[in-house]
């Protein structure tokens, strides 16, 4: 069985002048050892591979990180120790660092504001980090993190835990994909789910392989379970999803991915917004919108839009999903205002006041 390797069990390595390469390839490691491992200094390049065949040197075997956390099927604790074991165990304590550090990162990027937003992270078949209701997700420490199971119990941790929790766990359910999910009220996203509309296709190519279309759920109560329900049928087609007069929410294999994914949403959003101001989006073509998307699938990525639309169909949802003219508003009685060009008076509604003046008067 390979050996787990925690932060503190390199540092100490470090400390005690041992090269970490020594680590052995099959090792596990935490995902703050990962860091370490990866700032570590690397080995002189006499150390390195003799180069063979004139080829160009190489002293490094270049690995992409992988920060996704993956458990064991059936292999959840079965009684309160074992559960307190797990719940303070390195591995899930160096979790809950990194739920802190994304709750410093969307605090200080404006995401949320007060107590706003919250962070999961799935750790086992039924068992899930979250971040607890009332705090400031810029201020959180370790042992503020508490864990519920996918029902929404709460069975660990000081502090209760958020109430909109089970749109994530919704999420988790519906897509097994989603190990973690962020939401936030970054402001020209929100503003976008605030005003009803999406921003549109074939504008941008990072937004199209990092985020796909993104997916509007039209608005329930916060925390309630239609707002879970209508979240969650969303969530196999959508990784970001804008949730009507709300916010935004965004899931990934690990709570990095999820919020580089709220990034992106919130730095698309705020292009668009500008765009519309110097004169409207400018569309490619939808053949290259689905190379893009060709991109997307092969990083493993999921996006229905070549299964289900026609080629000639892929940009068309952006002509619809932006409004490029002012809309007439309307009162709170349900009348147009402001429908009638100005110095014109609109008979009709006019006729329709003094109806309803004269129903009241009667």
């Amino acid at each position: 069985m390979s050996k787990l390797y925690t932060a503190k069990d390199l540092e100490k390595m470090i400390e005690q002048g041992k090269c970490l390469s020594t680590i052995p390839a099959n090792a596990k490691l935490t995902p703050m050892a990962r860091d370490i491992l990866r700032k570590a200094p690397k080995a002189p390049a006499s150390a390195a591979p003799a180069a063979q065949g004139g080829s160009s040197p190489r002293i490094h075997n270049p690995i992409l990180p992988d920060a996704e956390y993956s458990w064991k099927p059936g292999g959840d604790p079965k009684t309160a120790g074992e559960l307190e074991k797990f719940f303070y165990s390195p591995e899930i304590q160096a979790l809950k660092e990194r739920m802190c550090k994304i709750g410093e990162r969307i605090w200080n990027k404006g995401y949320v504001d007060g107590n706003g937003g919250n962070i999961t992270v799935r750790v086992g078949d039924n068992m899930v980090l979250c971040t607890p209701t009332l705090i400031s997700k810029g201020f959180m420490a370790p042992d503020d993190i508490c864990m519920v199971d996918l029902d929404g119990n709460q069975i660990a941790g000081t502090r209760p835990r958020t109430s909109e929790v089970n749109t994530h766990l919704a999420i988790m359910k519906n897509e097994p994909k989603a190990k973690s999910c962020v939401h936030a009220h970054p402001i020209y996203a929100t503003a976008f789910a605030v005003a009803g509309v999406t921003p549109p296709a074939c504008l941008i190519p990072e937004p199209e392989v990092f985020l796909g279309e993104i997916g509007f759920a039209s608005y329930q109560t916060p925390g309630s379970p239609a707002n879970a329900s209508e979240v969650a049928k969303l969530a196999k087609k959508h990784q970001s999803i804008l949730m009507q007069n709300h916010g935004v929410i965004c899931w990934g294999k690990d709570v990095e991915d999820a919020y580089w994914k709220m990034e992106n949403t919130d730095a698309f959003c705020h292009t668009v917004t500008i765009t519309m101001q110097i004169g409207g989006p400018k569309q490619y073509g939808p053949d290259k919108l689905k190379e893009l998307i060709e991109i997307r699938k092969k990083l493993g990525m999921p996006d229905h839009r070549l299964d289900e639309l026609k080629e000639c169909e892929l940009c068309d949802a952006g002509e619809f999903t932006v409004r490029t003219t002012p809309q007439p508003a309307a009162s709170s009685c349900g009348c147009p205002v402001g429908s009638a060009p100005a110095g014109e008076v609109d008979d009709a509604l006019v006729q329709k006041i003094t109806d309803m003046i004269m129903s009241k008067l009667s």
